[in-house]
């Protein structure tokens, strides 16, 4: 399967390396193509472990399950990045077949050599 997150790799030499925790993401976007990717597979641990400590303790695996599966993923589009944020398209189909865009402006902290996503602001 070629990567979800748009590198046009094999997904198993691409973000399932991050996904197992065999590679780190060495930057904020790399981190951003992981997590949809693992949007993508619904790797629901992986996804939940990304958030920062900080903003982990509000977040429901749950909720990030239920996001994950309902849609179906169609692609992602960088539109910009920079060290701490990445701002993003993310396209999908709802439980209806609607296509929709999620477009957002992420950002993340790196701690102890690890990024991790922090909160993320709506763009209309």
């Amino acid at each position: 399967m070629t990567c979800p997150c748009g590198s046009e790799r094999d997904f198993v030499h691409c973000c399932a390396l991050i996904h197992s925790g065999q590679q780190k993401a060495s930057t904020a976007e790399l981190l951003m193509r992981a997590r949809y990717s693992a949007f993508v597979v619904a790797n629901i641990d992986f996804l939940y472990n990304s958030f920062h400590p900080s903003t982990r303790r509000f977040q429901s695996k749950q909720d990030i399950e239920s996001w994950a599966t309902a849609n179906s993923w169609v692609s992602l589009e960088i539109m910009k990045s920079t060290v701490q944020t990445v701002e993003f398209r993310a396209h999908y189909k709802d439980e209806d077949g609607v296509v929709r865009v999620h477009h957002e402006k992420s950002n993340f902290k790196e701690l102890q050599g690890n990024w991790y996503y922090v909160d993320g602001r709506l763009i209309d």
